[in-house]
């Protein structure tokens, strides 16, 4: 199973957390983002780029990047430069946003049309990374003729990374999608899921096995079980604004190594070729957790191992 690790929210230490993800062993890092959130969050973009620059094996995940806040050939550059950049080790993750409906304001778009943008950004982007000329006409976006210089380095452009937990998010994996990665699932939930995208592939014309399984997990681990539990329970509360502690042994990776390795494992077997993994906390406090989770977790896991 190949892990993926978050970077922390601290944005002057994205270039050091690579470097040192990848001297530790992990195969990536990734970050997720929005313009405007209830906590400090950067852009995807842009601190992968700082890490890309620190880093020459480990590969790039955003996790997610919103798409429909961005002009959908703008999106193309930034994924396409950002490919270039790192030698082709970026992977896009898309999601809709809606959480927080203030930065569609901001960004004057209008959070209702948030699914049918990002329909049409992604159906734009496998055109223009197919390479040539693309003449494109959609509801939001105009493309006349033009061609994506320089392309992307990876085959058929940079990997697509897709989330979501509703019917229409499961359609939109099926049809564009190499990785499904839901949050918040059980390893039942993901089991179930993943087979429906792979029914929607096929029900797209394409091959069902291409797309990947991977699962997101906010988590920590100690110890102490009840102490990464509280741990966990108290960030990610803070975070959505409501009390997981009902919720937490459903959704959340948290307890000694034997539990969180073990639990990781259930969601291999579920179908997850890939856990990222988003330790909780900050400072001293996340840098414990990490620690730990490289030589008491990981381990145990076995396969190639990415950091977030």
């Amino acid at each position: 199973m190949r892990v993926v690790l978050t970077l922390s929210s601290d944005q002057t230490a994205v270039a050091a957390e690579a470097r040192a993800a990848e001297q530790r062993g992990y195969a990536g890092v990734a970050t997720g983002e929005h313009l405007f959130f209830s906590g400090p969050v950067g852009n995807g973009f842009v601190a992968l780029a700082a890490a890309a620059g620190a880093t020459s094996r480990i590969r790039l995940l955003s996790s997610l990047t919103v798409l429909p806040l961005y002009p959908a050939a703008l999106a193309a550059k930034l994924a396409t430069t950002l490919d270039r950049v790192s030698g082709g080790r970026f992977d896009l993750g898309v999601g809709v946003g809606g959480e927080h409906p203030a930065e569609f304001v901001a960004a004057g778009v209008e959070v209702s049309e948030r699914g049918a943008r990002a329909d049409e950004a992604l159906a734009l982007l496998r055109a223009l990374w197919a390479g040539g000329p693309v003449d494109f006409t959609g509801r939001f976006t105009r493309v006349p003729g033009l061609t994506l210089d320089p392309g992307a380095v990876q085959p058929g452009g940079p990997p697509v990374w897709l989330g979501g937990r509703r019917p229409a998010a499961i359609r939109r994996a099926g049809r564009f999608g190499d990785v499904w990665m839901p949050y918040m699932y059980t390893p039942e939930q993901l089991a179930g899921s993943l087979a429906q995208v792979r029914e929607a592939a096929e029900a797209a014309g394409r091959d069902p096995a291409a797309v990947r399984g991977a699962v997101f997990c906010w988590g920590g681990v100690d110890e102490d079980p009840a102490r990464s539990r509280q741990q966990v329970v108290e960030t990610v509360s803070a975070v959505y604004g409501q009390d997981f502690s009902a919720l937490a042994d459903r959704y959340l990776l948290h307890g000694d190594p034997d539990r969180v390795a073990g639990r990781a494992r259930e969601y291999a077997d579920a179908g997850a070729g890939t856990l990222v993994f988003s330790p909780v906390g900050e400072g001293g406090v996340r840098a414990g957790i990490v620690d730990l989770f490289t030589t008491a977790v990981l381990p145990r896991l076995g396969g190639e191992v990415t950091v977030r």
